[in-house]
């Protein structure tokens, strides 16, 4: 379980194709902190830690993890919002954020208002009706509240921050992200049979 509040971004320095895609991923977590078999969130998705390196540590992605993230996220040189499993006693900074992402959302705007910048999102069909005004989405990893919604756009607000901290600074329109809808909405939908 994560919180969607990213602790550092890392960097992809190798991608291998050997059955499932294995990745090495530089970063400034220290390697002793870094367990083998640990949860990390990278852009969202819930890895599994198969090595420890000295500055980073090594995935394996499954044709699954794949086909469900943005195009082009696992390539050398991409970085990443990572972000460590919540552990008994961590603080609930952002929402709950289970590291399944359920689709991948484009960007189709990014506008600057004031310090902060307001960014609109379609989502696919199958998936707008979860997202509600004030409700939770996590985008790339990162926990956001959403503004507005009209079909299968919304927006949310993104301030100095996040926007410095992330890799949403680097994000154009048209570009991809991987979607995890709200938990709890998730929940709902199956209960009430939609």
């Amino acid at each position: 379980m994560f919180t969607g509040i990213v602790s550092d971004i890392g960097t992809i320095t190798k991608a291998q194709q050997k059955g499932d895609l294995r990745l090495t991923i530089a970063c400034g977590f220290a390697p002793e902190s870094i367990k083998l078999g640990d949860s990390i969130a990278c852009n969202g998705a819930c890895l599994t830690v198969v090595e420890i390196l000295k500055d980073g540590f090594a995935v394996q992605l499954s044709a699954e993890t794949i086909a469900c993230t943005a195009k082009n996220s696992w390539q050398i040189g991409n970085k990443l919002n990572l972000e460590r499993s919540l552990k008994m006693g961590d603080s609930l900074d952002g929402h709950i954020v289970s590291g399944h992402i359920d689709g991948v959302a484009t960007i189709q705007n990014i506008e600057k208002s004031g310090d902060s910048h307001i960014v609109t999102i379609s989502a696919p069909p199958a998936l707008a009706h979860f997202i509600a005004q004030k409700g939770s989405v996590t985008l790339d990893g990162i926990a956001l509240t959403v503004n507005n919604v009209e079909n299968n756009l919304f927006t949310v607000n993104i301030i100095p921050h996040t926007w410095q901290n992330t890799t949403l600074s680097h994000k154009h329109t048209g570009d991809q992200l991987n979607l995890e809808i709200d938990m709890l909405a998730r929940y709902v939908a199956r209960i009430l049979g939609k």
